[in-house]
């Protein structure tokens, strides 16, 4: 079965709790992939008729804002220890760097902070847990915290749903031009690759060792 018909026959349910429940997590404090998930979902969305965009930007809307919700209530709650063990437990992540960088931003930017940090990736991770453990008022991390989630998710799922139908209907139309590219640029670089090898081929050739000469064995009497 080709990956479009597979794809088709996914319920549509299934992807809009897919991208809540990823966002939801990430936006609680684990570093998972959110952002590559719902640029996916809504680029499905524009070739798949089942899944309904506006029901996709609200899933992935209310995923952020509860696990972003969730993420401060726990880092109110755990407070430094919690970033330490965040640390240990996802030193890629969760480096003393990291949370510096995180906390001078927070201290900087306060509201504007949470707002904006939907859009990074590294702040998106550390945004709940940190206003908690910074003891930012909750009424301010919340009107960021929703404003944030419903502009990055919503926006998001918009312009990639279009994008991607304006790709489709360009592709439909031009298709056999960009197979004629894809050939063309196979070939080039099949050709480039091959000439590449032989040139490394023919330095290492010239630039190997002359075998040693032996010795010539004393005479003897």
């Amino acid at each position: 079965m080709h990956v479009q018909e597979w794809l088709e026959t996914v319920p549509a349910v299934s992807i809009y709790a897919l991208v809540g429940l990823v966002i939801g997590l990430e936006s609680l404090g684990i570093p998972l992939p959110g952002e590559i998930i719902l640029v996916s979902a809504a680029l499905l969305s524009s070739q798949h008729a089942g899944i309904d965009p506006f029901v996709l930007g609200a899933c992935a809307s209310a995923g952020a804002v509860i696990g972003d919700s969730i993420g401060y209530a726990i880092g109110r709650k755990g407070g430094r220890p919690l970033l330490a063990w965040l640390g240990a437990k996802f030193p890629r992540h969760f480096s003393e760097g990291h949370i510096a960088t995180a906390e001078r931003s927070f201290e900087k930017w306060g509201m504007w902070a949470v707002f904006f940090g939907r859009f990074v990736a590294l702040l998106r991770i550390f945004a709940g847990p940190l206003a908690g453990v910074l003891r930012m008022p909750y009424w301010k991390f919340l009107i960021a915290n929703v404003l944030g989630g419903i502009v990055w998710a919503g926006g998001t799922t918009a312009v990639i749903y279009y994008v991607g139908v304006v790709a489709e209907s360009w592709l439909k139309r031009f298709s056999w031009l960009g197979l004629v590219a894809a050939v063309l640029i196979g070939v080039t670089s099949m050709l480039v690759l091959r000439r590449k090898a032989k040139k490394a081929a023919a330095t290492a050739e010239t630039q190997k060792p002359a075998a040693a000469e032996p010795e010539p064995v004393p005479a003897t009497d």
